[in-house]
């Protein structure tokens, strides 16, 4: 389809790129499988958690249409789906006022989040919105340094998992309005493990991206870690993450807590495993465009069933 036949609302969808919002709302259904394990869920922070992660991904997604334009990062050699800021579908200003608007209403749902959470969720929201805009924006990009597996792996698993549990918990324990520290009892050894499958898969996502892209970022002067590494090492890092995400749980299914119900995520394998061929042995768009919406589907799906597993003890 050529960009004069896309519609202006069908622009708007492309900008704001669904196939991405499993890397959304993933680490959101993990945590709410540990707390309903642990008998805090509570579901208005919940949803309120899910709502503001899926707002910051889709704002992070504008603003990386605008600044890779911006940025001359986009080019027609580019095999990714199409930006909309470079193909000329909606004009510049346009995207950058929608990436201000989206992140606006992620920060008036923070606001409930900030009352229950206190500073340690304030902190975190507005590190999330300033890490998204920074990510391909300002004046040093670290997208464009190598930084960008980092980024993904801290807000899009530890950050988010660890940061909906702690909403759930506070609630349920009647901590009070706005903590300004972490209170005691606050479990953090569990979230922060459980964080690592969305945060690994999430990733992985980027890799694919990277990788795809590896010879035209490379040429623009985008240096992502793809681009640093090469394609052998890209690879073992995304097999590295993969194998992470299906050790974590394994781990959980040996404490007694949790049992074999743990070990629900292994019946996303066949997923992991066929998306993983295609990463090991190809470069191109025409390969790597569906493996990047599989390697989605494989997140969520994981996520999916390891909340499931995580909670089928309290409530079986």
């Amino acid at each position: 389809m050529s960009t004069a036949e896309v519609s202006k609302r069908r622009a708007w969808v492309m900008a704001a790129r669904p196939q991405t919002l499993p890397a959304g709302s993933a680490p959101v259904i993990v945590g709410a499988g540990l707390a309903l394990h642990d008998g805090v869920f509570a579901p208005l922070p919940w949803l309120a958690a899910l709502a503001g992660a899926l707002l910051i991904q889709v704002g992070t997604n504008f603003a990386n249409d605008y600044y890779d334009f911006v940025n001359g990062a986009d080019t027609e050699d580019r095999e990714g789906f199409t930006r909309v800021t470079a193909g000329g579908l909606i004009p510049p200003g346009q995207v950058k006022l929608a990436m201000i608007g989206t992140y606006g209403l992620a920060m008036a749902v923070g606001l409930y989040l900030v009352a229950v959470g206190g500073l340690p969720i304030l902190v975190v929201g507005l590190s999330s919105i300033i890490a998204g805009v920074l990510y391909t924006g300002g004046p040093y990009p670290y997208g464009y340094r190598g930084l960008g597996d980092l980024f993904v792996f801290v807000y899009f698993g530890l950050v988010a998992v660890t940061g909906t549990y702690y909403v759930q918990w506070v609630v349920e324990n009647g901590v009070g309005a706005f903590p300004t520290g972490l209170p005691t009892g606050l479990p953090v050894v569990e979230p922060l493990l459980a964080s690592l499958p969305a945060a690994a898969l999430s990733t992985c996502i980027l890799v694919v991206n990277n990788v795809r892209d590896r010879e035209t970022d490379a040429a623009t002067g985008k240096r992502t870690l793809a681009v640093m590494l090469g394609y052998r090492w890209s690879r073992v890092e995304f097999l590295s993450l993969v194998v992470l995400s299906y050790a974590v749980p394994v781990a959980f299914a040996l404490d007694p807590d949790y049992g074999a119900w743990a070990l629900a995520p292994l019946a996303s394998l066949p997923l992991a495993a066929s998306v993983s061929r295609t990463v090991l042995t190809r470069t191109d768009g025409d390969a790597l465009n569906p493996a990047l919406e599989r390697v989605g589907q494989t997140l969520f799906a994981h996520s999916l069933l390891f909340a499931a597993g995580l909670a089928a003890p309290a409530l079986l």
